[in-house]
């Protein structure tokens, strides 16, 4: 499932007129890249949703020729429904033969070894499996030794969920790609434990640490640039040329 239904805020005046999904890098729309790169390494099967200027995405799905008939479309253009809320309004589109399968943010553009990810959850045990980094950012997730979640944390202002999270000398701190596997399983998870409409699909990951196991995969040759702000998104435009 590729994440298309965001505002793109942080890319105006682009988005005031555009999704974010849809936005050029080398001349290619970032929804088109990430679907391209989820097809070379073997997802046939691709979910996006969509919100903001969902009409342009639909149409631009319609008229790719790598797209069309591929590309099956979630339709939040009536409310949008933020990752968490995205994710289980497309659970039919994704349980279909209950296995696992991958979330990627439209708006990231990495050398993310997906097909190597997918293996790895589906040979761990884990029920969620979340692509993580050392890159620089101020917002951590909090690994134990295993590499099993504990938790979040603000190291600007140190302000952490859960909020009697403690960080032992072994743990790990690293960033999030916005790039995932998760069981069907979840969906059930979700559910029981009162998720509905708009949620932010950390808050669930946060919540469901006691519930499910949610790991860390690390890909020690990863490169990420989140596209979502002018800077960086200028940054990624020089790297393809």
């Amino acid at each position: 499932m590729i994440l298309c239904a965001g505002l793109g805020t942080r890319l105006k005046p682009w988005t005031e007129k555009h999704p974010k999904a849809l936005v050029p890098v080398g001349g290619i729309p970032m929804i088109k890249r990430v679907a391209d790169r989820l097809t070379e390494q073997g997802f046939d099967e691709i979910t996006v949703n969509v919100h903001h200027f969902g009409d342009q995405i639909v149409r631009y799905i319609s008229e790719n020729e790598s797209m069309a008939g591929k590309v099956k479309v979630s339709d939040e253009r009536a409310e949008l429904l933020d990752t968490g809320g995205g994710i289980l309004h497309a659970e039919e589109l994704l349980r279909k033969d209950n296995s696992p399968f991958l979330v990627h943010n439209v708006d990231i553009l990495s050398n993310a070894d997906l097909r190597e990810l997918l293996s790895n959850h589906e040979n761990s045990g884990r029920n969620i499996t979340l692509l993580v980094s050392e890159r620089k950012s101020d917002r951590k997730l909090v690994f134990d030794s295993n590499m099993y979640l504990k938790g979040w944390i603000n190291q600007n202002n140190g302000a952490a969920r859960p909020e009697d999270l403690r960080i032992e000398n072994s743990d790990r701190l690293l960033s999030f790609s916005g790039i995932y596997v998760m069981d069907t399983m979840v969906f059930d998870v979700m559910k029981s434990m009162g998720f509905e409409g708009a949620f932010p699909i950390m808050d669930f990951f946060l919540s469901a640490i006691p519930r499910i196991k949610i790991g860390g995969y690390m890909q020690s040759d990863l490169d990420l640039i989140d596209i979502g702000k002018p800077d960086t998104l200028h940054r990624a435009n020089l790297s393809i040329q």
